[in-house]
């Protein structure tokens, strides 16, 4: 079933094979998309007025093997919201990804709860796992099982990254013993307090579709990681035009054209 947003659009996905287009750090869009359900074992989907959930098989396959897996480890169910728009393309709220089917935005916040009913699946908000400072995470809501979600997360098939906030990096860094070789697929981006975003690489096969820049080597617990809390010291940025919408491929036109 479409989601709101699709609905309102009047646009379902693409017909055919699938077909990935553009990336990188440019717009894309996608043919051939799967959805993912309304809720399977292990997850909800939440948000449905503004998001859509639409992707690449391999990118619906994993996040159903990450839910079956966390419920597996005994968290409680993993609320997903935006992923792809049916043929891909530009997303709302100022998106610069999920243009392609191979991104996803899950709730970080394992607190132990029952399944939210259907009736608040739309207004419930994802809790924060960051102080309001930035500098570190809260220790109300951290916890082992959270490393324990970013820990799978790394490990499904086809996962290039996850991004999260530099404070849940750097509380990483700071609490994980042992094996440390996953850490280096998690990296500090901007906001994502509440959510992790989940980027799959291009399909096999994809030959249209674009990867972005290779992550480093090491953990990520070094340097880099300290550039971004030196940001929070530096003065507010003043407000500037809205960014311009990323440059979309030519062969995206038939495929947007449904929308």
């Amino acid at each position: 079933m479409l989601s709101t947003v699709s609905a309102l659009a009047g646009y379902g996905p693409a017909p055919g094979p699938l077909r990935v287009i553009g990336g990188g750090k440019g717009g894309g869009c996608i043919a051939g998309a799967v959805e993912l359900p309304a809720q399977g074992t292990g997850f909800q989907t939440i948000h449905m007025s503004r998001s859509d959930f639409w992707g690449a098989p391999g990118t619906i396959a994993g996040l159903e093997m990450l839910a079956r897996q966390a419920s597996a480890a005994g968290l409680p169910s993993l609320l997903i919201e935006d992923i792809s728009h049916p043929r891909g393309g530009p997303m709302q709220g100022g998106h610069i990804s999920h243009q392609i089917g191979v991104d996803a935005d899950v709730g970080l916040d394992m607190r132990p709860r029952p399944p939210i009913q259907a009736a608040q699946l739309e207004t419930v908000e994802l809790a924060s796992m960051v102080r309001p400072d930035g500098r570190d995470i809260d220790p109300s809501v951290w916890s082992a099982r959270v490393i324990t979600l970013l820990r799978l997360a790394t490990a499904v098939p086809g996962v290039d990254r996850v991004l999260v906030n530099p404070a849940i990096k750097q509380a990483l860094c700071r609490d994980v013993s042992g094996d440390r070789t996953w850490l280096r697929m998690i990296r500090p981006w901007w906001g994502h307090a509440a959510h992790m975003h989940i980027h799959f690489r291009c399909p096999p096969g994809q030959s249209e579709c674009q990867d972005i820049t290779p992550i480093p080597a090491g953990d990520g617990c070094d340097e880099t990681l300290a550039w971004w809390f030196t940001q929070l010291d530096r003065p507010p940025a003043k407000p500037g035009r809205p960014p311009k919408p990323l440059p979309l491929p030519a062969a995206c036109k038939a495929i947007l054209s449904g929308r």
